[in-house]
């Protein structure tokens, strides 16, 4: 005697052994020996064999017409006998064969929309408006698989269906593992053997490789838009006494966002009076106005070559920032310094107006103010040269601070890679499109109006973390515990040492209309000013106050992003400028594994020949080919350029193990096809100058 039973929702089949009210002993075709209970025992027969019964029963379950089956079942509760019975059976007296029956249950089971379980062989019809519904959804995914099949076969041909290109970086990016558009990459991706990126950049999907990154960096972190909410500039309130200075400001000419400038009084009298002034919006744009909103939203401008997101809307910029011929409201902080040993001896902060007499521009003036002009001005002034006597003094007084600075980092800060300017031919000055002519250019890292304005700025940011501090007042700080390798930046709440700059405690705060955390910062230096030692009180964040860590934590994220996504955009365009010049070969000096750095350009790249290199030689490297999707580029050594590498050169290498994997490319994109379903540990800290 043989039973068909059920165990753990499959149905098996074998000889009975052994038998009691409870349960019975079973052997399967396997030779396997397995204890069932009774009640999952529903059929009993004599023949034929298992597997040959079951087979059977398998067969003529599949023509078993399910609509015909559910239209004659009982709305009451039935087995799988009387579905037989009534479905086989011409005499409605007489029983189903036995392998009618099991046809039956098979039917029944693998059909959960028109049958639902009600126990062991037993069953109810589904109520009719649920089987539409189940039958509609049914055919809804057949229809999805048919277009996923038909969308996988496109892309295997080489064409992309415009469904896949439009949901493109959700795809490559943030991915909906179960949607069609997603489940049709990945199918063809394996049909094809070609990775995600790979076959939809062959399918047409990535018309411009500098759209492409720059659509992937909006969609990561300006999904809803890069356009501001109409608001309206609110007015300075208070009533703010007139500085009696005259300030001006060092930036490149594309700057719009003037946060500083610099006011110089009482040259030539032994005592100088230098005025730090940086713009105010914190005094009418208040914590938790719509204005604050937008800050808090974006938390810093975005640069890039050619173009840039600022932090707030233009005319709320242009209503605060530091523009000639105005008076502006400022935070000012004045140092009293005796003119020859450059001792600070007091320091002040106010709340004012200061009159803007000039911005002066890096890009015009770094030809006229170089080393060369400051040394001679050291003994014959020039005071026929513009702000010549003042930018003599604050060079001297930079030179001075910087010093002071190296003593306390316990090595003198290396300036000996420059930084580089990128020029788009867009006079139109709109987002760019990617083929634009790209000029690169030099700018010395620690150039003279450069080193003036850093150092100002790291004493403003000094000054004010201190002041902070001593009046209990929370700010955010950048700390950094020591220079050893692998001690990375940090920020928080704290007044902490700053290693790499060589300052007790370090606050961004002179660059509100560009970065989110001076202002936060600004907001509490305004309320020290106003309430004194009371400033605990009145200051909008109080220590340990959960928002201002949340801030801290979503500006150092997005300040990430921003950075990653410049350093890549900047390696596009380096590597456009190399396409457009037709450079197959440079220079280059080697700093780590198989790495080597461009002598005359912002790039690093691997070069095959360069693994075993000492680290500062200098080399000359072919190129090869580039990938503008994936920025990347390798090279070949082909010609060593010394026998032993400059010292200096060496350490920049050392230095510059600490740099981004984004500098070297390429980017990485990976799509999962197994499942269907801040700073580094830099010689200096970037200071608040762009």
């Amino acid at each position: 005697m043989f039973v068909l039973f059920e165990e753990t929702g499959k149905f098996l089949a074998g000889r009975i052994l052994s038998e009691t009210d409870a349960s019975l002993q079973v052997e399967l075709d396997s030779g396997k020996r397995v204890k069932v209970k009774a009640s999952n025992a529903l059929l009993k027969f004599e023949k034929p064999a298992p597997a040959e019964f079951v087979a059977a029963a398998q067969k003529l379950s599949e023509d078993i017409e399910l609509e015909l089956a559910w239209e004659f079942a009982s709305e009451e509760e039935f087995s799988f006998a009387d579905l037989a019975r009534d479905y086989f059976s011409a005499d409605a007296s007489k029983p189903a064969s036995l392998e009618q029956q099991a046809a039956a249950l098979f039917r029944l089971y693998d059909s959960p929309h028109y049958f639902r379980r009600a126990g062991k062989g037993r069953f109810r019809k589904a109520p009719a408006e649920i089987l539409q519904q189940a039958l509609a959804a049914i055919e809804k995914k057949k229809q999805v698989t048919a277009q996923i099949t038909a969308w996988a076969e496109e892309l295997g041909q080489g064409q992309c269906p415009a469904p896949l290109r439009e949901q493109l970086y959700k795809i490559l990016f943030k991915p909906d593992k179960n949607s069609p558009e997603y489940k049709a990459v990945v199918e063809a991706s394996r049909a094809t053997h070609t990775a995600p990126l790979e076959l939809l950049q062959k399918a047409g999907a990535i018309s411009s490789a500098h759209q492409f990154h720059w659509k992937r960096f909006l969609f990561e972190n300006f999904p809803k838009g890069t356009g501001f909410p109409t608001l309206q500039a609110p007015p300075v309130l208070d009533e703010l006494p007139l500085a009696e200075v005259r300030a001006f400001s060092i930036d490149d000419s594309a700057t719009t966002e003037i946060d500083d400038a610099l006011s110089v009084q009482g040259l030539g009298s032994g005592t100088i009076t230098l005025g730090i002034h940086i713009a105010a919006p914190g005094l009418a744009v208040l914590p938790g106005s719509p204005i604050d909103a937008v800050g808090r939203a974006r938390l810093s401008t975005v640069y890039m070559p050619g173009y840039k997101l600022t932090m707030l809307p233009d005319d709320i910029v242009q209503r605060y920032t530091l523009q000639e011929g105005r008076n502006c409201p400022s935070l000012s902080l004045y140092l009293t310094l005796d003119e020859t040993t450059l001792e600070i001896t007091s320091r002040v902060t106010r709340l004012e107006l200061v009159p803007i007499a000039s911005n002066l521009r890096h890009d015009q003036l770094d030809s006229t103010f170089t080393e060369a002009f400051f040394e001679a001005a050291q003994t014959a002034p020039r005071a026929d040269v513009p702000w010549g006597l003042e930018l003599t003094f604050l060079h001297r007084l930079a030179r001075h601070l910087k010093g002071q600075r190296e003593v306390v980092r316990g090595k003198p800060e290396n300036f000996n890679r420059p930084d580089y300017n990128f020029k788009l031919d867009n006079p139109t000055g709109q987002e760019p499109q990617g083929d634009e002519t790209v000029s690169i250019s030099i700018r010395q890292r620690g150039a003279p109006l450069d080193l003036i304005v850093a150092e100002a700025m790291i004493l403003a940011n000094c000054t004010w973390g201190q002041w902070l501090a001593e009046h209990g007042v929370p700010g955010i700080y950048r700390s950094q515990a020591s220079m050893a390798p692998g001690v990375k930046v940090r920020m928080g709440t704290k007044a902490l040492p700053h290693a790499g700059l060589g300052v007790p405690s370090y606050a961004w705060s002179t660059s509100p209309l560009r970065r989110y955390t001076d202002m936060v910062n600004q907001w509490q230096i305004i309320a020290c000013v106003r309430h004194g030692r009371t400033a605990a009180l009145a200051a909008p964040f109080k220590p340990k106050d959960a928002e201002l860590f949340s801030i801290i934590s979503c500006f150092d994220a997005a300040y990430s992003a921003y950075n990653g996504f410049q350093a890549g955009i900047e390696r596009y365009w380096t590597l456009k400028y190399l396409q457009q010049n037709a450079i197959t070969e440079l220079t280059a000096t080697a700093f780590k594994d198989n790495l080597v750095r461009a002598d005359e350009l912002p790039l690093v790249l691997s070069a095959l020949g360069a693994q075993g290199l000492p680290r500062g030689a200098r080399v000359r490297v072919k190129l090869g080919a580039i990938d503008e999707i994936t920025l990347d580029i390798s090279g070949t050594v082909i010609e060593r350029l010394d026998t032993a590498p400059d010292d200096d050169a060496a350490v920049q290498a050392e230095e510059d193990d600490g740099e981004s994997e984004m500098a070297a490319g390429p980017i990485s994109i990976a799509v999962d096809l197994n499942e269907p379903s801040g700073d580094a540990n830099s010689a200096s800290e970037p200071v608040a100058v762009a």
